[in-house]
């Protein structure tokens, strides 16, 4: 049976400020390989802060609902699964899936995903694209290293977590979801993950070495969800 590895691959990641060309490069090189290999790929990309600031300028300008700066942060997603896809050419598969549930196949080794509609986040979008191809690990990268047991940017002190429960997990960030939420894995995304006995690997995609290493299994830098 093939080996189907799903990644969310955080908007952070593609442009913390600017669009991380060399980034973008060794991730791309990096998932060739294991191709090569014979494992087949669906990424699905997240907005980050150009999303973010385009839903503060909504807000500081107008008086936009969640639904109205969910659209906001979908077009941002799309762009960035857009170059995703050209990035890979001819092995992704030639246009960019929206709806999660959508039947997939393998046409070409890497499938990239993006946003579906308003009221769910990546997080979401991800556990039902993993739900609807079999899948029971989610690799989630981001630029943190691991989950705190609190905010380390508020908290100096914070202790990072490298294993932890489902239900440890839900108990230390928001219990509900909404437009531009920043947490490791989303509370409704979570809730499902373990519903459907999923693991979720929360890890910083740079360097990429750290996701070659969890790609290979072998020891990495993060922290697994389960």
């Amino acid at each position: 049976m093939e080996e189907i590895i799903i990644i969310s691959l955080g908007g952070s990641l593609i442009i913390p400020d600017q669009i991380d060309v060399d980034f973008l490069k060794d991730f791309k090189n990096l998932i060739l390989l294991h191709i090569s290999q014979g494992k087949k790929f669906i990424i699905i990309t997240g907005g980050g802060k150009i999303c973010r600031r385009y839903q503060e300028v909504a807000k500081e300008i107008s008086n936009p609902s969640n639904e109205d700066l969910d659209w906001i942060g979908i077009a941002s997603l799309k762009l960035n699964a857009e170059l995703l896809r050209v990035i890979f050419s001819e092995k992704a598969h030639e246009k960019v899936v929206s709806d999660p549930h959508q039947k997939l196949s393998f046409e070409k080794s890497i499938i990239i995903c993006s946003a579906y509609k308003p009221g769910r986040s990546t997080d979401w979008d991800t556990v039902i694209v993993a739900k609807n191809v079999g899948a029971k690990k989610v690799i989630n990268l981001s630029n943190i290293d691991y989950v705190y047991d609190s905010d380390p940017k508020i908290n100096p002190n914070a202790k990072k977590i490298e294993k932890i429960s489902w239900a440890e997990y839900r108990s230390i960030i928001p219990k509900e979801w909404n437009p531009g939420l920043n947490t490791p894995f989303d509370p409704i995304a979570s809730e499902m993950a373990e519903k459907e006995g999923m693991q979720v690997v929360i890890m910083n995609g740079k360097p990429v070495s750290n996701l070659a290493k969890c790609l290979n299994g072998e020891k990495f830098l993060g922290t697994i969800i389960e």
